[in-house]
């Protein structure tokens, strides 16, 4: 039985956006411990708080303060914590509707277990320590046995230094296993050479092969060992540093049709300045350190393929 390819891989980037009125009042509100929703036309309190009534689309700001306490409507319990969640014990997600609220805001409950946990319980925040103006100032929820009566401390949606925007770091972990075609591409990397697929039917050779035909639908098998040189066939040039990658910009990055293929593969341009690298470029593989997977790719030499030799591959 051929080797099942498997490997961790991970998707991450900081998303970055403004936040606009609303959003900025609310969450600078958790900065100083006071939690805002914002009324509708009709007297219901979202919390937490929209620009635009969900019923009636319209454009809603009247901002006013409801409590730190609440009660739990609805609840699920996280047996093991992930990286990045807000507590790295067991908790309970829970749907807190805060005293004054008509909506239910989604948060943590650090409680000892889920036989500590029902719906209708009485919670209240705990604050983060150090807070800054997200919603992880809210630390959690927790058990809350006090006074039921709402406290406010009056605060409206003014303060000082507004919070206009967040940075949230958005990550994905999962395990991808590559499949029959790709597999036999990768081994294939690993001796230097790179294969892909025909199809039966239009005889379009795929690198990377896919295991069936886009265009026809059918499966592929017949493998088609192509290059090892090829054409740049369009490129960017990246002048942002991408985080973990020790490559300094500007570079370029080209779709490459190697010799043989009809389709165009991705690849980093090496060896020659990035601003004469061009459409119709003749390169070729540079392999990795221990010649698993090329690491770039640069000219032959040769002169520019003409136009029409690639035009069907842009």
């Amino acid at each position: 039985m051929p080797e099942i390819l498997k490997a961790p891989l991970v998707l991450e980037f900081p998303f970055t956006r403004s936040l606009g009125p609303v959003q900025s009042a609310f969450l600078t509100g958790l900065r100083e411990r006071v939690v805002l929703g914002v009324k509708t036309g009709d007297g219901r309190t979202l919390v937490p708080p929209v620009e635009y009534d969900p019923v009636t689309a319209e454009e809603i700001r009247d901002l006013v303060e409801v409590a730190s306490t609440g009660t739990v409507t609805t609840w699920a319990w996280n047996h093991e914590p992930r990286r990045g969640q807000p507590l790295d014990t067991p908790f309970a997600w829970v749907l807190v509707r805060l005293d004054g609220a008509d909506t239910a805001l989604l948060h943590a409950l650090d409680a000892p277990g889920p036989d500590a946990v029902r719906t209708g319980m009485r919670v209240r925040v705990r604050w983060a320590e150090e807070r800054a103006g997200a919603i992880t100032d809210i630390a959690c929820f927790e058990p809350y046995d006090g006074d039921e009566t709402r406290q406010t401390s009056g605060r409206s949606g003014e303060f000082e230094n507004m919070a206009t925007g967040i940075v949230a770091p958005a990550r994905l972990d999962y395990v991808y296993s590559p499949g029959r075609a790709q597999t036999d591409y990768i081994h294939a990397l690993s001796e230097q050479r790179t294969v892909g697929e025909r199809c039966p039917s239009c005889r379009k050779v795929y690198v990377p092969p896919r295991g069936a035909c886009p265009t026809c639908g059918v499966a592929t098998a017949e493998h088609v060992e192509v290059g090892p040189r090829g054409t740049v066939t369009t490129f960017c040039i990246v002048n942002i540093k991408a985080k973990n990658l020790d490559i300094e910009v500007p570079y370029v990055y080209a779709h490459i049709a190697l010799d043989g293929a009809d389709l165009a593969l991705h690849g980093r341009i090496g060896g020659i300045p990035y601003d004469q690298v061009r459409m119709g470029l003749r390169v070729e593989a540079v392999w990795s350190e221990g010649g698993r997977y090329p690491d770039h790719y640069r000219p032959t030499g040769e002169p520019d393929a003409d136009y029409d030799a690639y035009k069907e591959l842009l």
